[in-house]
């Protein structure tokens, strides 16, 4: 087994929908610009309330991207 070493960003998504499809937004997202993301760890959840309802959510995130290495 390999020994890995991980670099960490934090990111917030947002939905209208769910905490869930504002965790899957930040990864989508990420994984467009990013390389070897392996982890996730949610840090925190808020939301805006507008009339009394959810308006949308945001979702806090800790994503881990494996350093690549020289062979």
């Amino acid at each position: 087994m390999s020994n890995h070493v991980y670099k960490q960003i934090e990111l917030v998504g947002s939905s209208t929908k769910s905490t869930d499809d504002a965790i899957s937004q930040a990864i989508e997202r990420a994984s467009e610009t990013l390389r070897n993301l392996d982890w996730f760890e949610v840090t925190e959840v808020r939301g805006h309330i507008k009339d009394g309802k959810v308006a949308y959510w945001q979702v806090g995130l800790k994503i881990g991207m494996r350093l690549e290495g020289n062979g």
